[in-house]
């Protein structure tokens, strides 16, 4: 592996391996930039085919968190971490306590919280080895605990925005949404679109999560290999990755693509594709920073749940700003947003250097 030759790559500061045979931990630490401060960003658990997919997968997420810590103003750089592993048959609390030691070994270089495949619970098995973790309880009006429906609410609040962008919409009412993945930030952005009248159209590889959808919230079941090509005004990513690219894009059938997935193109490029199918793009990293937003306010400590609440409200309008721009300039919304942080990243690290 030629990872300094990785486009993935990208000029991260750090890279590190982390491995535990007696707890079958096999575990990738990427810090992409701490020009912001301490790279902060959540832990996946992930049954990669092979090591270099997970590092491929970390670089992209790490920058990722770089650029999403930038837009929403927080005073953390970006990182990210992996572990190699079916999370539904490999978890355990020493696994995850001996995590902790691998990330306390950074010297708080990086923050961790959860992710994909992994919970509160299991931060809560980091934290007896490290103080460097967040998303875990909270006390009741308390900022903190599990960042899924903090996520879910600025995607749900992203979505009224491009709504009213393209739409010129100020309610979500007889909105048709396709949305891919009802799982923890999925299922709790289904309710809040779907008590504001939106028509939903779901899909799940998970049979259990798609019923609870389904019956709940009255929302028509779409079958996952069709959910891209639904007819729909909005189309919301809440899986993994790179689900827009060269052989998807042309099936897509929303005018608008706003989700809670992270990295949802799976090249640069496929911004422009998107632009030249009319379709607007809401930046992933910018919409979905609400689960950060969570756990980098717990982290610090102080805040409420309402003040974090009302940073998350804050999304809408950094949305429209590069809605406006990149229609402005002729641009994508994915190089708008990147030109933004990549901004305010090189700005903090001219002071630093000054």
């Amino acid at each position: 592996m030629e990872i300094y030759a990785m486009r993935e790559f990208d000029g991260h500061e750090l890279v590190v391996f982390g491995h535990n045979a007696g707890v079958g931990l096999h575990a990738v630490v990427a810090v992409h930039s701490t020009a912001l401060g301490p790279a902060a960003g959540g832990c996946r658990m992930w049954p990669y085919p092979t090591t270099d997919a997970a590092v491929v997968d970390v670089l992209r997420l790490s920058r990722g968190m770089s650029y999403k810590n930038a837009m929403a103003g927080l005073p953390f750089g970006g990182g990210k971490a992996v572990i190699i592993g079916d999370s539904h048959k490999l978890k355990s609390p020493e696994l995850f306590e001996a995590f902790g030691r691998f990330v306390d070994s950074l010297g708080g270089r990086y923050i961790t919280a959860e992710d994909v495949g992994t919970t509160t619970a299991d931060m809560e098995n980091v934290r007896r080895a490290t103080s460097f973790v967040s998303g875990i309880g909270r006390k009741p009006g308390e900022a903190g605990g599990d960042p899924g429906p903090k996520t879910a609410l600025g995607v749900h609040l992203g979505i009224k925005a491009a709504v009213k962008f393209r739409l010129g919409r100020t309610d979500l009412s007889g909105v048709s949404i396709a949305v891919q993945g009802v799982g923890g930030v999925g299922y709790h952005l289904c309710r809040m679109l779907a008590a504001e009248g939106a028509h939903l159209r779901v899909s799940d590889v998970r049979k259990a999560a798609l019923e609870r959808v389904c019956d709940e919230l009255k929302a028509v079941e779409v079958q996952p290999e069709r959910i891209l090509s639904e007819e729909v005004d909005v189309f919301a990513p809440c899986a993994l990755g790179a689900i827009l690219n060269a052989q998807t894009i042309p099936l897509m059938g929303a005018g608008i693509v706003a989700g809670a997935a992270n990295n949802q193109l799976a090249d640069d490029k496929d911004g422009q594709a998107l632009q030249h199918a009319g379709i607007l793009y809401a930046p992933d990293y910018v919409i979905n920073a609400g689960g950060i937003i969570s756990v980098a306010r717990e982290y610090q400590g102080g805040a409420t749940e309402a003040q974090v609440t009302s940073e998350i409200y804050g999304i809408p309008a950094r949305l429209t700003e590069i809605f406006e721009r990149a229609r402005r300039e002729n641009r994508t919304t994915n190089a708008v947003a990147d030109q933004m942080a990549q901004d305010r990243i090189n700005a903090s690290a001219r002071r630093l250097v000054a």
